[in-house]
């Protein structure tokens, strides 16, 4: 099914003036609400070691029913859309505004703004043809270096359709395709090895992303990084300044910052940035953005996932708090507008405040320039994994790639660099912010009690004092 006039409720035996009417029945006296549908195709494949190692393909349909009356929420969800299954959710999520007379939400403004193609990645190439693909990916990888040892690469892609029905009429549509590429590789000398990888993706069709050059120069990338980890040595363990790269290392402000802005734990009050709106908490100079408008890009939407435009959030403004990403329910009852951030992973998980693109501006000063500022420090390239508590902001994050600087230069590579801190006090620890602000290349996916949904991260280069890294003991 690749129509882009597809209607969810055609599907069922579900009018809009029916289905109209059940939602406004279920949600009479709530605060707010609605009627969220959903169609998604889903597809990957990975070539692994030299064949095809899994093929999957999937198709969901279903509907998420909820009714909000204070802080508290109804949601009932099937499989099946149909009237006898949507009647049945309204029996149960109405139980929450009995006997309320709340004021129905008003409705979220429309937009004629579309930020993607309405395209299904999943029917161009053919099968046939992404299997051809990763066989020449693996070739090419293998070509490049004789001491490759392994190569694994994987294309993945989604179509989804919501359809957004609210109790006052209020429709909202949105077609939304998302593919990911990435490849892997091990590297071999003697009995040492070590591993690189790089990925890109977008909400797109596979055309672009299948371009020869592309895929060729992330190959490139996943073998430059394993070569360079070949020669790392353990990394030190103490207090150093660290400079971290552009792009991709963004995701340790995304955990270790972005979360703590979400509008749930500051209302909650279970967020280390709770109570402190208006005030410095961070260096002078840094700005922090949510902006979910940016077209193409992993973590852009059209609208949310409750009907919402999405918007340009600033969160911290050199360095002074001054917004939080806001969904409707939390949004209303902070006494503030909704900034668009109403997420859900599917049709079985109810919205809350989630981040989309999460970016530090640019500052003025040159990369190099930051650099050699370095007396005795860390020069933080890439991340892979972290862990971050909400409450009081304290993180891990693992490097994949980075260096010692000493006097102001870059020096060997390291391995088992760990980065521990604070998230708020490592804002006011940014001592130099780079000119060279850019996106992460689109892989990004966000966790949150339990639902996972596509992100994106940014910043430019970006040197912060004093930071703890776990290493070996010098």
């Amino acid at each position: 099914m690749t129509d882009s006039t597809i209607d969810l409720l055609a599907l069922s035996d579900l009018d809009e003036e029916t289905a109209r009417a059940i939602t406004a029945g279920a949600l009479a006296g709530a605060d707010d609400g609605e009627l969220f549908l959903e169609y998604r195709q889903s597809e990957s494949l990975v070539f692994d070691n030299g064949r095809l190692k899994g093929a999957n393909f999937d198709t969901t349909q279903g509907f998420g029913l909820r009714a909000v009356a204070g802080e508290a929420a109804g949601y009932a969800h099937s499989g099946e859309i149909s009237k006898a299954a949507l009647k049945r959710a309204a029996d149960a999520v109405s139980a929450v505004a009995s006997g309320r007379s709340g004021t129905y939400a008003a409705a979220p403004q429309r937009t004629n703004r579309h930020l993607y193609v309405d395209e299904n990645p999943l029917g161009q190439p053919s099968f046939e043809e992404k299997v051809r693909l990763l066989q020449e990916v693996d070739a090419f990888a293998r070509a490049r270096d004789p001491r490759v040892r392994q190569v694994s690469v994987s294309i993945a892609g989604t179509w989804q359709v919501v359809d957004i029905l609210r109790a006052d009429g209020h429709r909202v549509r949105d077609i939304r395709p998302l593919v990911r590429f990435n490849v892997s590789i091990v590297v071999g000398e003697g009995d040492r090895q070590e591993s690189g990888s790089y990925g890109f993706g977008g909400r797109a069709g596979f055309g672009e992303f299948v371009a020869e050059a592309r895929w060729q120069a992330a190959v490139d990338e996943a073998l430059r990084q394993a070569v360079v980890n070949l020669s790392a040595v353990p990394a030190p363990a103490g207090s150093f300044d660290v400079v971290l790269g552009p792009g991709w290392p963004g995701i340790l402000l995304h955990e270790a910052v972005g979360h703590g802005l979400e509008g749930d734990f500051n209302r909650k009050k279970t967020s280390a940035f709770a109570g402190l709106m208006g005030e410095r908490v961070a260096s002078k100079g840094v700005t922090i953005v949510d902006d979910g408008t940016i077209p193409d890009r992993r973590g852009s939407l059209t609208v949310d996932d409750e009907g919402t435009p999405t918007n340009r959030t600033v969160l911290i403004e050199d360095g002074i708090l001054v917004g939080y990403m806001q969904d409707r329910q939390n949004a209303r009852l902070m006494g503030v507008k909704p900034t668009g951030n109403g997420r859900r992973q599917s049709f079985a998980h109810i919205p809350m405040p989630r981040m989309t693109n999460t970016v530090m501006m640019a500052g003025d000063r040159d990369p190099a320039e930051i650099l050699a500022s370095v007396e005795d420090g860390i020069y933080a390239v890439s991340f892979g994994g972290g862990q971050v508590d909400i409450t009081s902001g304290k993180f891990v994050f693992s490097c994949t790639e980075a260096y010692r600087v000493q006097g102001g230069k870059v020096g060997q590579p390291i391995k088992g660099a760990m980065l521990i801190g604070n998230g708020p006090d490592a804002l006011t620890r940014v001592a130099m912010i780079g000119n060279d602000m850019q996106l992460d290349p689109g892989i990004g996916t966000c966790g949150k009690q339990g639902q996972g949904v596509p992100v994106g991260v940014g910043q430019p280069t970006l040197r912060i004092d004093g930071m703890t890294i776990g290493g070996t003991a010098l």
